[in-house]
């Protein structure tokens, strides 16, 4: 009950209240380091990429194995919340409905030239995406294995969007970081497709997932990605433009090729079914754990 009770209040204090922005993220905290260790000790070298990961995720554990073994359960939720980015990453699309200009903070393709269907296609890929990485992941880590667990999948998942890249300059540093945010990926990207599917009640959608799931580059980002264009019936993916070169995508779904912005209200409309079902979800765990201990 006691990882349970965290994860709730955790996914609670994020539902109302978001990011604290009075106080220093931990993910700035590791993305300082990533920055220092990159600037004195770079090379294009697997080994000093591993060496990197393995001492900063060294780090996260010791101080979140100390603050884990001493501070009140109700403190840990309080902390725990911010590795959560549920209010954040929903307010953040819905952003693009009136400003659509702003989609150049979301993503990293080429923003300039793109259509009012590209940009309604980039926040509703980035929000299927991110529903896994910046929700549902960590919520599994922090209920399944805790708090400690939950900051060392935000340390992997920092390192991939700082060095993990597959270019010339982080092919190699970046590696393991990339790898190990595969792994820590795969089971929360599969659950998080299948919340789609349930939480939309989408046939479409599940038969999406097993046709394009497997499609994307990225072993994990297919999945929510098909799940959440068959729940909405429209084509995701395609090529894209990346630093001024076109990059071969495939395609997502079998839906509407022209994306509106009624289509990213009807992303966004999961949010309040998945909450719902979280909290309810979680309640009933902490119920069935006093029951049986009664």
């Amino acid at each position: 009950m006691f990882f349970t009770t965290i994860t709730l209040i955790a996914f609670v204090i994020d539902k109302f209240f978001g990011e604290f922005r009075f106080i220093k993220h931990p993910v700035i905290f590791m993305g300082d380091y990533i920055s220092w260790f990159e600037k004195k000790f770079y090379k294009d070298s697997i080994f000093l990429g591993f060496i990197l990961t393995f001492s900063l995720l060294l780090i996260v554990f010791i101080l979140c194995f100390i603050l884990e073994n001493i501070l009140p359960f109700w403190l840990l939720g309080i902390i725990s919340s911010m590795g959560i980015a549920s209010k954040m990453l929903y307010d953040s699309v819905k952003d693009i409905i009136d400003n659509p200009q702003n989609i150049k903070f979301l993503v990293s393709r080429d923003t300039a030239n793109l259509s009012q269907s590209d940009i309604n296609k980039s926040a509703i890929e980035t929000y299927a995406e991110n529903l896994s990485d910046g929700v549902i992941a960590p919520l599994f880590y922090l209920f399944f294995f805790g708090f400690t667990a939950l900051f060392i999948y935000k340390a992997i998942n920092t390192l991939d969007s700082m060095v993990g890249y597959r270019n010339q300059k982080y092919s190699n540093f970046g590696k393991f970081s990339a790898k190990l945010d595969d792994m820590a990926n795969f089971i929360p990207s599969r659950i998080t497709a299948f919340l789609i599917v349930l939480l939309f009640i989408s046939k479409k959608s599940f038969f999406a997932i097993f046709r394009y799931g497997k499609l994307h580059e990225s072993p994990n980002a297919g999945y929510p990605i098909s799940a959440m264009a068959g729940a909405i019936d429209v084509t995701l993916g395609s090529d894209t433009s990346y630093f001024g070169k076109i990059k071969k995508k495939s395609k997502f779904g079998d839906g509407k090729m022209e994306i509106t912005k009624d289509d990213i209200s009807k992303t966004l409309s999961i949010k309040k079914r998945l909450d719902y079902f979280l909290i309810l979800s979680l309640l009933i765990f902490i119920s069935i754990d006093v029951c049986n201990k009664s």
